[in-house]
């Protein structure tokens, strides 16, 4: 039997080097090494690629699609409200928020960092789709995120304390490198959970990073937590090391609804 190099079905020595090759990358689990090898042989006959430039194409597709895969699964595990990014903002209208601030975060330097990002405004404002879309950006270059609102961690780590398994709760989010709080403010804390809440953010304090965002400014924070004593320790645990941003304007929820306009009367009645 003879063969040409363009073969589908390659045999050398004797063996089906095609099903040897899916048998292998079945075994390895890498089915975008299976789909790619002949594709990428045939590139490498055409192109003259050696046999070490052929192999390092090889492992690439199978390394891209992993990272692919596993950034969908953090995505998921992170349990986001909806899923926002970066690039679908809309700063044209949401013009308190400079483009350029929000790239540089975008870079997840402040991750590396273990630094903390605070997004401070009214209701609407595009607080919790930046807050998403840099959690989104983390979980797409390999980190770890968890999401959540404000009373939902207040309600996890009290559901921990009262099983006797907080101090074990603690240790295991302060290895998560980013995590987000959503919508400090919208209810206020009984003091014990702004107690469990402060043990939350100092077990993170200079650990790891944490989003925060709030329709409450600073000074209006010892309303939601009861106490200005621990109000002002949160705050101090989570702007030592933190870029704030205030966010202004109407509702971004709203942009392009045309809500200011005054009904025309009717003439009938």
């Amino acid at each position: 039997m003879t063969t040409t190099g363009n073969d589908t079905k390659a045999v050398r020595n004797g063996r089906d080097v095609t099903s040897e090759i899916a048998y292998l990358t079945r075994s390895l689990k890498a089915p975008a090494l299976r789909d790619s090898v002949a594709r990428l042989a045939d590139r490498a006959r055409s192109e003259g690629w050696t046999h070490e430039e052929y192999l390092a194409a090889c492992l690439q597709r199978e390394v891209a699609a992993r990272d692919s895969h596993g950034a969908e699964g953090r995505i998921r595990a992170a349990r986001f409200p909806s899923r926002k990014s970066l690039e679908d903002f809309d700063f044209d209208h949401q013009r308190s928020v400079k483009r350029e601030t929000i790239s540089h975060l975008g870079t997840l330097d402040f991750v590396v960092g273990k630094e903390n990002v605070i997004f401070l405004g009214p209701p609407g404002t595009g607080k919790t789709h930046l807050a998403t879309g840099l959690g989104i950006r983390a979980c797409q270059a390999g980190h770890r995120v968890a999401f959540a609102t404000a009373a939902q961690w207040v309600t996890r780590l009290a559901e921990a304390h009262a099983n006797g398994r907080l101090a074990d709760e603690l240790t295991r989010l302060s290895r998560i490198p980013l995590i987000i709080v959503d919508e400090i403010g919208y209810i206020p804390f009984e003091p014990e959970a702004a107690n469990l809440f402060f043990q939350f953010i100092s077990g993170r304090y200079e650990h790891a990073s944490v989003i925060v965002t709030s329709n409450k400014p600073f000074g209006r924070w010892g309303e939601v937590f009861g106490d200005d004593t621990v109000a002002a320790a949160i705050i101090d645990r989570l702007v030592h090391h933190a870029e704030v941003i205030s966010l202004k304007g109407d509702s971004y929820r709203m942009r392009g609804r045309d809500l200011g306009r005054v009904p025309t009367a009717s003439t009938g009645e």
